[in-house]
């Protein structure tokens, strides 16, 4: 993709020397300027006037300003992206520790289960025995 207004290659010298600018400060390794995306940065990092940017070569300021713009929208939804992931780091923490929880209480709660199921056999198995029947001797008389 060619991002020159033209489609023949640049000859004038300073418009070759704005486009390079303009790339390096968009990469992000500025050689001459502070590296602040402005056109008053990229005409010191292109070593010309600035009026030739304001004057002279008004497609390549607005260009230069055009692709700032994307940058910036570029850099604003990565931002974006690296939040949302470390909003949904956080929650997913959240929820494992919330996990662990309720799998402390299942725990708790079974063996709470396995006690009362135990002492309820026990006190069924101690009822049945003391209501059961049982016959008494039985008397017999000597016969005559």
């Amino acid at each position: 993709m060619n991002d020159s207004p033209t489609t023949a290659p640049e000859t004038d010298p300073v418009r070759k020397a704005i486009l390079a600018a303009m790339d390096r400060m968009l990469s992000g390794s500025p050689k001459r300027s502070t590296g602040r995306l402005s056109v008053s940065q990229l005409a010191v990092e292109a070593d010309v006037r600035r009026w030739q940017l304001t004057h002279r070569h008004t497609d390549l300021r607005d260009l230069f300003q055009a692709r700032v713009r994307q940058a910036e929208d570029a850099r604003g939804s990565h931002q974006k992206t690296v939040e949302e992931r470390d909003d949904l780091r956080r929650r997913h923490t959240e929820l494992q520790r919330y996990c662990s929880e309720l799998e402390e209480r299942v725990q708790t709660y079974a063996a709470v289960i396995n006690l009362m199921a135990l002492e309820y056999e026990a006190l069924t198995e101690q009822n049945a025995e003391s209501a059961r029947v049982l016959p008494l001797p039985s008397r017999r008389t000597p016969s005559t």
